[in-house]
């Protein structure tokens, strides 16, 4: 199946969008190596750039509701999950840009990033925690939120299973250039892992 996503227009928002189809099963993949050289360094200047994109639509980006980039830079130990995962949190580690990852076999209907309305809330986590979107940038399915700039669903997220991936790297017109290299660099780091072949 192809998807196409719906982009609502956004002043600030520069999104990379690709697609990764895997070989096999992403619990039967080696997990790759994460001693790499990166083209990119995040700062304080990137930090404040995506809290702006975010604050955008009047989400407020802060406490448990900041940026994924932020919770990766600040971790005492990076965490490791599965190979797509890993690829996917070490480009937005030294991106310092938040990146999705969606399992597009478990999306339902049309794909579309717009800013949430209000009252906006969704799962992402197994123990069924909630956050409340309201005002901030997502990917959306039929039913709601699947990829956030801050937490994914969990409804949507990667498993043992997974054969077809959808990234998303939320970059920001207030840096120039960033989004393109730090997808670039992610697909390469994608690129990695046997058999996986990206798209878009």
């Amino acid at each position: 199946m192809t998807h196409t996503i719906e982009i609502a227009a956004h002043p600030l928002l520069d999104a990379g969008v690709f697609v990764t189809q895997l070989a096999r099963p992403l619990g039967e993949l080696a997990e790759i190596r994460l001693d790499v050289v990166a083209p990119l360094v995040t700062s304080e200047a990137v930090k404040t750039a995506v809290r702006d994109l975010l604050r955008h639509g009047g989400f407020k980006p802060a406490g448990r509701s900041k940026p994924a980039s932020e919770y990766l830079a600040g971790a005492a130990e990076f965490p490791r999950i599965n190979t797509a995962v890993d690829a996917c949190n070490v480009a937005s580690l030294h991106s310092g840009l938040p990146i999705s990852l969606v399992d597009l076999d478990r999306v339902e209907g049309a794909l579309a990033i717009r800013i949430a309305a209000a009252g906006t809330s969704y799962v992402f986590n197994p123990s069924g925690q909630t956050i409340d979107a309201s005002g901030l940038v997502c990917l959306f399915d039929a039913a709601g939120p699947t990829g956030t700039p801050v937490k994914d669903a969990q409804r949507t997220k990667t498993h043992a299973g997974t054969r077809r991936t959808l990234s998303i790297v939320w970059g920001t017109v207030a840096l120039p250039g960033r989004t393109a290299i730090a997808t670039r660099w992610y697909r390469e780091l994608v690129g990695a892992i046997d058999g996986a072949v990206t798209v878009g």
